[in-house]
């Protein structure tokens, strides 16, 4: 018989998946401290086949008693929820989904709020090797009909209270229906009949690490949203970089605050929470009370803390002191944090916020991370696993010190997504050149640190100088007047563009020339005088559902303001600066 090659004879078995995960994360947890050795020890798994929810879910769950979610609502009623019994929960899901004809790649549209049916169903769903489509329940009946069209959705699950939404959406396809009174909407199932079923659950085959898990229609803050695909690896294994840039360990307690429907709710609601083995924290309200949300994470006490810059700066409007055990972590994400609004919790509870970066496409980027020497300003420095470039957006050249954050496809983090769904071309334009392109503009220091510019499409030019909108807004959320800002290009004869600002005014503050005379001293006090405020407008900031300013709004409404055909919205809400 012939003897085997040294290299077949000594050669280790690959680990099974959830050992290969747990490798992976367990460097980061370990280096949870040292960005610099977590970068240079981590990197992905590499998994042929990988089920998250049964693989890495169900096994640290069996026997758990500990917490897995905590549910409080704004009337004080609470839930909380086992890891075993999220696994039982859950697998009666999967069960009776199975009952109602949901196969393997079958796609369902999953329209829930803050409630323990959501993380059962994306549990279960996973676990059937299904296609979940999230969506709010801020959507309407044309949004709900694109998303069952283009995501060719063959099962919906949703709140019993939305059921009349659906009426008028064509397709066929299966009605599940939660909570409500008097039994299901006529046509809907109910999803209470799932209690009944298996707590044991058989899984119909093995699950391929590249199969599509999830697609997320984006929120469409300049366009049709696009339709983001994700497999079973690059969410489920990608957000292991958010959990380092949170700083979640084992045993913590974590509330983010997000939409459900969004990215944002999958990667720190859900995957970067549970891979961490820590408790999600939700405290559900109608109308945002910073008083009673700080009392909440002071009565559970929250160890880590997400929220989008939107929230941080009302948080700030009210009296920060009143948390008396402030969190460990502090995070924001979704839109860049103005450096003001970092100053300010700093002051009151002695915890930096640390900015990240990341997209509906990916996981967490970039951020600054536990342990690293933060720059005022700075979105930080690229997560483990991710290698960017800045390219110059018009000649392609890399390495540049101002361009667009890409990601270099020689090293594809196994966090990027597959491509948009269904538009192949788009999916070749942003993968073009060896590239991934994420559409945003950063610059790097000499310490390699990237700091945010803008939207490609949002930064302009006034008097042949770049503007970044980003840093004027940081700069107009100093003033104590100002609750939000969002600044476009207002079309100058002269000078091409100037900026304009559009400004929600604290508490306190009301529109007027008073305030306008104020926002523009500070302008100018603080700013080159390419870059001051040239004009205000006192107006509500136009949102998608999802929270992102809309600005491709904004830039239409100030240019036909600045041609005199749209009056400049209503009457003496609009200001110039004087001398102009």
């Amino acid at each position: 018989m012939t003897a085997p090659a040294p290299e077949e004879a000594t050669a280790a078995p690959a680990p099974a998946p959830a050992e290969a995960f747990r490798a992976a994360r367990d460097v980061l947890l370990r280096h949870r401290e040292d960005p610099a050795a977590a970068r240079a020890e981590f990197r992905w798994p590499a998994l042929e086949h990988f089920n998250w929810a049964l693989d890495w879910f169900d096994r640290i769950a069996e026997g758990n008693g500990r917490t897995a979610l905590r549910i409080v609502e704004e009337d004080g009623t609470e839930l909380a929820v086992s890891f075993e019994e999220m696994r039982v929960r859950s697998n009666r899901v999967a069960n009776r989904l199975r009952e109602l004809g949901v196969r393997a790649g079958d796609r369902i549209l999953v329209m829930l709020g803050n409630q323990v049916e959501l993380w059962e169903t994306l549990l279960a769903a996973m676990k059937l090797r299904a296609v979940v489509i999230p969506a709010t329940p801020l959507l309407g009946p044309a949004d709900l009909a694109d998303r069952i069209e283009r995501g060719r959705a063959a099962h919906v699950v949703a709140r019993a209270a939305d059921a009349p939404k659906f009426d008028g959406v064509p397709g066929d396809y299966t009605r599940t229906a939660v909570g409500g009174t008097g039994g299901a909407a006529p046509g809907w199932l109910e999803y209470a009949e799932a209690h009944g079923a298996s707590a044991e659950f058989e899984p119909d085959g093995p699950t391929r690490a590249d199969d599509t898990l999830l697609l997320y229609f984006t929120s469409g803050t300049t366009a049709r949203p696009k339709l983001v695909e994700h497999t079973h690896a690059s969410y489920p294994v990608g957000h292991l970089s958010t959990m380092y840039w949170i700083g979640l360990r084992p045993g913590d307690v974590h509330l983010n605050i997000s939409s459900p429907g969004w990215a944002k709710h999958a990667w720190s609601s859900f995957f970067a929470p549970w891979s961490a083995e820590a408790t999600v924290f939700v405290h559900n309200y109608t109308r945002f009370d910073a008083a009673r949300l700080m009392a909440e994470m002071d009565r559970v006490g929250v160890d880590t803390f997400c929220a989008p810059p939107t929230v941080w700066r009302m948080l700030i409007q009210a009296d920060l002191t009143q948390l008396r055990t402030p969190p460990r972590e502090a995070v924001a994400a979704g839109e860049p944090l103005n450096p003001e609004v970092v100053e300010r919790v700093r002051e009151a509870w002695g915890v930096t916020v640390r900015d990240g970066f990341g997209q509906t496409e990916t996981t967490l980027q970039i951020g600054n991370f536990p342990g690293q020497p933060l720059k005022p300003g700075s979105m930080g420095l690229p997560a483990p696993g991710y290698t960017v470039e800045l390219v110059d957006p018009v000649t392609g050249e890399a390495g540049v010190d101002e361009g667009e954050i890409c990601l270099d496809l020689a090293h594809r983090p196994a966090a990027l997504m597959a491509g948009y769904h269904g538009d192949p071309e788009r999916t070749a334009e942003v993968m073009a050149g060896g590239y991934y392109r994420t559409g945003d503009i950063g610059a790097r220091d000499a310490d390699g640190r990237l700091t945010y510019v803008g939207r490609a499409d949002d930064v302009f030019k006034a008097s042949d100088y770049k503007i970044s909108p980003f840093e004027l807004e940081s700069a107009l959320l100093e003033h104590e007047a100002v609750a939000e800002a969002a600044v476009v290009p207002s079309p100058d004869p002269v000078r091409l563009a100037v900026p304009k600002a559009y400004v929600v005014l604290a508490d306190g503050w009301q529109p007027g020339p008073e305030a306008a005379e104020a926002i523009f001293a500070h302008s100018r006090a603080v700013l080159a005088p390419y870059k001051r405020i040239r004009v205000i407008e006192f107006a509500e900031l136009p949102k998608t559902v999802s929270g992102k300013i809309r600005r491709v709004v904004l830039r239409e409404h100030a240019a036909r303001a600045a041609a005199g055909t749209d009056g400049g919205g209503e009457a003496g809400t609009e200001y110039r600066e004087r001398g102009r």
